[in-house]
């Protein structure tokens, strides 16, 4: 077995669930448990068309892995910043904090989606996914042997949790076209000190896997921290293989507060 957390199938309890996460960061508040944000989300009227089971699944298995993580900072970050974002940034922070949570996503993205796109493909298929799939269980890197209804079912959610999140054409399709994607300055500001802030080098934090889903390699990570320096959030030297980042801001906190009236 892998060292890493086994991949799961719980992706197809909810994709991308762009609204619904937009209105359950603002219902929630510091201090909520998931048992208060299901009671208060299901008294807020604000999900019509979901019965309580449903809501119960997307607060339980998306959101609170999601977003209530590490003591809850992405709800609490993202609520501070939700105001000032773009859809595109929006979907951004969405991508970040579900890929960080589900790891078969996050592979997929790093693994299958970038490469195929680099090459010059112009679409991708469900089948691709189902074959990246197929490849994690005979590695094991799922617990148990999935079936083939289960395999086609998580593929179809990849390639549409992607969709969601702005990576690949919307709709209900088997095949889907790539849509560009750059990494926005908010975000890359925020994933640079959450990075720094959570005990990594300067120059480790280049490397980090997150930037690679976004398609950044080491060297574009820099670069961009280089135009972002220009800005004034912080200042970067680099030499050879060292990098050294002078930071301006105490912690993340301080950082969204900046962003969210920037």
């Amino acid at each position: 077995m892998p060292l890493s957390a086994p991949y799961t199938a719980k992706l197809q309890a909810g994709l991308g669930l762009v609204s619904e996460t937009k209105l359950l960061l603002q219902l929630w508040e510091p201090g909520m448990t998931v048992p208060m944000l299901h009671r208060e989300a299901l008294e807020s009227g604000q999900f019509p068309g979901m019965t309580a089971r449903r809501l119960r699944n997307v607060v339980v298995e998306c959101f609170a892995p999601r977003y209530l993580a590490d003591n809850a900072a992405p709800a609490r970050h993202l609520k501070q910043l939700l105001p000032a974002l773009t859809n595109e940034e929006l979907l951004q922070f969405f991508l970040l904090f579900t890929c960080r949570a589900t790891p078969i996503l996050a592979d997929f993205i790093r693994q299958v989606y970038w490469p195929r796109y680099e090459a010059g493909d112009q679409q991708l298929h469900n089948e691709v996914a189902q074959s990246f799939i197929q490849r994690a269980i005979d590695d094991g890197k799922t617990a148990k042997r999935w079936a083939d209804s289960t395999i086609k079912r998580i593929a179809g959610n990849l390639t549409g949790c992607c969709a969601d999140y702005g990576l690949l054409e919307d709709g209900v399709r088997t095949k889907r076209r790539y849509q560009p994607v750059h990494l926005s300055s908010r975000v890359a500001v925020y994933l640079a000190h959450d990075l720094h802030f959570s005990g990594l080098g300067d120059t480790t934090l280049l490397r980090h896997s997150d930037w690679s889903l976004y398609g950044l390699a080491d060297s574009d990570v820099l670069t961009e921290l280089k135009r972002l320096s220009l800005d004034g959030w912080f200042m970067v030297q680099s030499g050879g293989d060292v990098v050294r980042i002078s930071w301006k801001y105490p912690d993340l906190e301080a950082v969204c507060r900046v962003l969210a009236e920037s």
